[in-house]
């Protein structure tokens, strides 16, 4: 038996850091949105009480370092399932990139283990149990559009926002969250209007998506990598409505609304940068169907 499913990537569309909490972490205030960016999980039932993780990508780990190898490590224990599971991860989101691909798989892994090995679970159950594997596979579990507190695992699902294109772009590097988080210094940071952004997207309003646009680990990541601002400075001068880099980065995103000015981004950054997509903002969150 199969069950084959789509991970998709997420941008921030705000990402404010209030301050850092006794546990370690930093107390966090996002709203994220997935993107029509995927990878292909495929999960095969496996008579064999085993855990195995294939993938084209050389990137992609085959161990226990892998959040989708996590997921399943955890409903196997938590639920003492003596069925094991091949785990073929198809990537098209970049690794490292800040667009949540490891934190997405392990979220499809959970929703479709769930199905194969018939656990039974809810959407809000496999959420909580997303929250022990990485601080984004909770969102990832649902999809759509969200504001995510606390260290991220906190979701209060939004409105899709307006319709538009994303034009993403990312740099020959990879960038490690944890650094920039190490890096943030909180004095003095600019914090994006996140009730601003939360209206805009009530309201449907564009502009306003465009105005409120803010990620305050933008600056660190810029400055340790100034191929990022090249990037953001390449995305405006071809006219994009709004710009701002996802998550830790590398990649950059422009909102565009426009097929004509879509395209323009697209052409002018394919050749400055190697890996560049062009797609729509999804909206629909994930069902367990």
């Amino acid at each position: 038996m199969k069950v084959l499913l789509k991970a998709p990537a997420k941008i921030n569309l705000s990402l404010d850091v209030l301050h850092k909490r006794p546990d370690g972490y930093h107390e966090v205030e996002m709203i994220m949105t997935t993107i029509d960016l995927a990878d292909r999980i495929e999960l095969t039932l496996l008579s064999q009480d085993t855990i195995k993780i294939t993938s084209q990508n050389r990137f992609v780990p085959d161990d226990q370092r892998n959040l989708a190898y996590q997921a399943a490590k955890l409903l196997k224990d938590k639920f003492q399932v003596k069925e094991g599971v091949q785990i073929n991860i198809e990537k098209t989101i970049p690794v490292a990139a800040g667009l949540a691909g490891g934190s997405s798989d392990a979220a499809a892994t959970l929703r479709g283990l769930n199905k194969l090995w018939k656990l039974g679970l809810s959407m809000d159950e496999l959420a909580v149990l997303g929250a022990e594997i990485g601080s984004d596979v909770s969102f990832c579990v649902y999809g759509g559009t969200a504001l995510a507190t606390g260290r991220g695992e906190k979701i209060e699902h939004l409105p899709a926002p307006p319709s538009c294109w994303v034009v993403l772009a990312k740099p020959l590097i990879g960038v490690s969250t944890a650094d920039i988080y190490r890096r943030l210094q909180m004095n003095g940071v600019s914090h994006p209007n996140t009730a601003g952004m939360i209206e805009a997207i009530r309201q449907q309003d564009f502009t306003g998506v465009c105005k409120n646009v803010g990620n305050v680990l933008e600056d660190v990541t810029l400055n340790v990598y100034p191929e990022v601002a090249q990037i953001k400075d390449q995305m405006h001068r071809f006219g994009a409505d709004a710009v701002l880099m996802s998550g830790s980065g590398p990649t950059v995103f422009a909102l565009v609304q426009h097929d004509s000015r879509m395209h323009r981004l697209y052409n002018g950054l394919r050749g400055f940068c190697d890996q560049v997509f062009a797609v729509r903002m999804l909206g629909e969150r994930h069902t367990l169907d």
